[in-house]
């Protein structure tokens, strides 16, 4: 039987499944094997690849069994800092599922962070499951059999919210990739004033018209917001602040330290101190280290050892 046909066998015993205490440990099991089979469809054979920072569009569904193009979508989308999901506003949720249930295949999970639990495979001692808030759905049982199906018979497990059976799969599973998304509902311009505050409400979304060209604002800003980066100004000596080409950090890696060796290494390496203009700052300008933390549109001068 193809990797497919297993597949589609699940989802229909899961399907046929009625959702209860009884039944839990079962569709656990069940959606543990759908994990590795969708791992195993998707993971690329050894060989050749095509050539990097190709992009392209692909149809809504399919991509998460290896359909077309898929295996092409799975290795750029895994790799993107964000996601644009681009939908007719006529049809927004309709669309919005059938694309979130293909990355949901491929184990990319949009607009939200890693499940609240610990996980540890140890030699031995068996399972040992601690939960620090009750839970509706894992119990010892359910956890055992999850677990059974990939061979695991020794781990620590640490339930710090109120978790899914496929939160536990995907953090046994360990390659899932959490990114932001933003729903850019296009063709507003084909609908009420009344639709679109309605179709606003969409949680993550922006509504926009390509063709007229309105929201793009809008976009950029939410993008901006949603990549959480930071820009800094650099400031030669004597010189007027460079407005024009700012150096762009991730805000968990903003120190004077990250920005000058987003430069050049050699900037580190003779830094004496920086002087920094900003809402970072007390004092403007002030004379700061390496571990000073930096904050949207500071200007920096750096000063090198003489």
């Amino acid at each position: 039987m193809s990797i497919l046909a297993k597949i589609q066998e699940i989802e229909n015993e899961m399907a046929k499944t009625q959702k209860n205490k009884a039944t839990m440990g079962h569709l656990g099991l069940l959606k543990a094997r759908l994990a590795k089979l969708r791992r195993e469809l998707i993971t690329p054979k050894s060989g050749g690849g095509g050539p990097a920072g190709e992009g392209f569009d692909v149809a809504k569904t399919g991509a998460k069994d290896g359909k077309g193009r898929g295996k092409q979508v799975i290795a750029v989308a895994r790799t993107c800092s964000m996601i644009f999901l681009v939908l007719d506003v006529e049809k927004p949720i309709a669309h919005k599922k059938l694309i979130e249930y293909e990355l949901e295949g491929f184990g990319i999970r949009l607009n939200k962070g890693p499940p609240p639990i610990s996980f540890k495979k140890k030699e031995k001692g068996g399972l040992n499951l601690t939960t620090l808030v009750p839970q509706s759905e894992l119990d010892l049982e359910t956890v055992k059999t999850i677990l059974s199906e990939y061979k695991i018979h020794n781990a620590d497990i640490t339930l710090k919210g109120d978790c899914t059976t496929e939160e536990l799969i995907d953090v046994i599973e360990g390659n899932r990739i959490y990114m932001p998304a933003i729903y850019v509902l296009n063709k507003i311009d084909s609908i009420t004033i009344e639709e679109l505050d309605v179709i606003s409400k969409i949680p993550h979304c922006v509504p926009i018209s390509a063709h007229h060209k309105w929201n793009f604002d809008e976009l950029l800003e939410k993008m901006w917001e949603y990549l959480d980066l930071v820009r800094v100004y650099t400031k030669p000596k004597g010189q007027m602040p460079d407005y024009s080409s700012p150096i762009v950090l991730s805000r968990e890696k903003c120190t004077v330290e990250d920005f000058c060796m987003k430069i050049h290494k050699s900037l580190a390496k003779d830094f004496k101190h920086a002087v920094v203009w900003g809402k970072s700052v007390k004092y403007n300008p002030q004379r700061v280290g390496k571990d000073h933390v930096l904050m949207d549109e500071d200007i920096v001068q750096i000063i090198k050892k003489v």
